[in-house]
């Protein structure tokens, strides 16, 4: 269960740039203050952004909705002015020629915005999407993985253990409240100390030690 952003990638700042601009067009409220992105659900930030502009005749869906149109207007630009995380093409395809691994995305992104950050790079063909977790099935990130888990068994008729890969400490205490291996890289704002403390089991600086890496997701 992969994070996307500061995990996989970076999105050099695409999607905020189009929440703002949403915001703005949908309730004509000038923007005021920008939230802490970081490791949250979509669903969670847009409950802060209303209640800091005092919005209160807007759904979250209506919001999605123009902030998707938003995104995919300028979606070029997640691999112009973004990048990807270092040895993250090779750990993915290394896992890809795992038959005991399904990968999957597990963001707080809504998963049409999660959708185009991975195709600007070229990754789509490395997840099954449809047992992801996304940031409109909860404001929870524990939520997240386990709906992932619950899609994943459902689609594929076994068990699984759970591997969480992220980089905040959100993405940890959601791995742990679900049962799953959390293994935090540090390409994020969150240190790896930090990410130790949070309870991580394994904490890496990136994943550009494919071996190692590979190494650690698959004995869990």
């Amino acid at each position: 269960m992969w994070d996307v952003d500061y995990t996989l990638l970076r999105g050099g700042g695409v999607a905020s740039t189009a929440w703002r601009a949403a915001f703005i067009e949908l309730t004509g409220v000038p923007w005021r203050e920008t939230p802490s992105f970081g490791g949250r659900t979509d669903l969670d930030i847009c409950a802060e952004v209303f209640a800091t502009h005092e919005v209160t005749d807007c759904t979250p869906e209506r919001f999605f909705r123009r902030y998707v149109d938003e995104v995919l207007r300028n979606r070029h630009q997640f691999a112009e002015q973004g990048e990807l995380m270092p040895g993250v093409r090779d750990v993915l395809s290394r896992l890809g020629d795992d038959p005991r691994v399904v990968q999957t995305l597990v963001t707080g992104n809504v998963p049409e915005v999660a959708a185009a950050k991975v195709a600007a790079f070229e990754l789509s063909g490395s997840f099954d999407a449809e047992v992801g977790g996304y940031g409109t099935d909860d404001s929870v990130r524990a939520t997240l993985v386990k709906r992932s888990l619950e899609r994943a068994e459902a689609k594929y008729g076994e068990r699984f253990q759970p591997v969480v890969v992220g980089d905040t400490v959100h993405d940890v205490t959601a791995a742990l409240a679900n049962g799953a291996f959390a293994v935090a890289v540090a390409t994020g704002a969150t240190t790896m100390a930090d990410l130790a403390l949070a309870g991580a089991h394994a904490v890496l600086p990136d994943l550009s030690d494919v071996d190692a890496t590979v190494r650690i997701l698959t004995a869990a």
